[in-house]
């Protein structure tokens, strides 16, 4: 609302990010479909915002047309430019489901301090993270099977690729002074400890799906995906939305 008072020309969007292991497992419990769930749930955030006088430009979401073609349009210019590669994860594999299982669709015990009840990603007790495959007595949350460990192929993000021209980067921007101390020192433990590949993409239904042969059973991982929802959204309101996102001179 500044800025317009200002008259500075000003685009304010927002969303709900839709994708990931959180909104199937949500939709699990409720019994609807992803879609489903998140169709109700997008209507509840809208009133909210507009209950409150939140004048968003336009309020979207991630699971449109718009954002498939602009992540998969992303996905391409890495893959051709060299900055993907594959490698094996171990995961828990639910034989009885059919799928491999997210680290919200697996429970069992903390390594670290024996909650019985700790999640795949992480345990609810002591805070700390897990891998999936270190939880001991692992139970597949929706059949109550037990899974086993199995090897996949994914793809990631070659980070340490990046490393050399991130870091000439960051001290032309630092130099200038609009980085907080806390974001300053963030960044420097990363960059201190040295970049490690990231994984892109998961054993899910519910997500973007990967557009390349041996992975089209598989779909981005939400952390890759969701930020590009800012740009997706900005899409579904004007079809000039690369002006908005790409124009570093303004």
């Amino acid at each position: 609302r500044y800025c317009r008072l200002r008259n500075w020309n000003t685009l304010f969007v927002c969303g709900t990010d839709e994708y990931g292991t959180a909104t199937e497992t949500r939709a699990l419990e409720e019994g609807l479909s992803p879609q489903q769930l998140c169709d109700r749930y997008h209507a509840v955030h809208a009133d909210v915002y507009a209950w409150f006088r939140i004048s968003f430009d336009h309020f979207g979401r991630t699971t449109t047309p718009q954002q498939t073609r602009i992540a998969q349009d992303i996905f391409q210019r890495l893959l051709a430019r060299g900055f993907l590669l594959q490698d094996t994860l171990e995961q828990l594999r639910c034989e009885s489901c059919g799928r491999y299982l997210a680290d919200r669709f697996v429970e069992g015990t903390c390594p670290f301090c024996g909650y019985a009840e700790a999640r795949g990603d992480q345990c609810d007790k002591c805070g700390k993270l897990i891998n999936a495959v270190e939880l001991k007595n692992p139970q597949c949350k929706l059949c109550r099977g037990t899974p086993v460990v199995t090897p996949t192929q994914h793809l990631f993000l070659d980070l340490p690729k990046l490393e050399g021209r991130l870091e000439a980067w960051l001290e032309r921007t630092w130099a200038a002074g609009d980085w907080t101390a806390n974001a300053r020192h963030i960044t420097r433990t990363w960059l201190r400890d040295g970049l490690k590949p990231r994984c892109i993409t998961r054993d899910l239904t519910w997500g973007t799906p990967v557009p390349l042969d041996g992975f089209r059973d598989k779909v981005f991982y939400v952390w890759f995906d969701a930020p590009i929802g800012y740009l997706s959204i900005t899409a579904n309101y004007t079809d000039q939305w690369e002006r908005w996102w790409k124009n570093p001179q303004q």
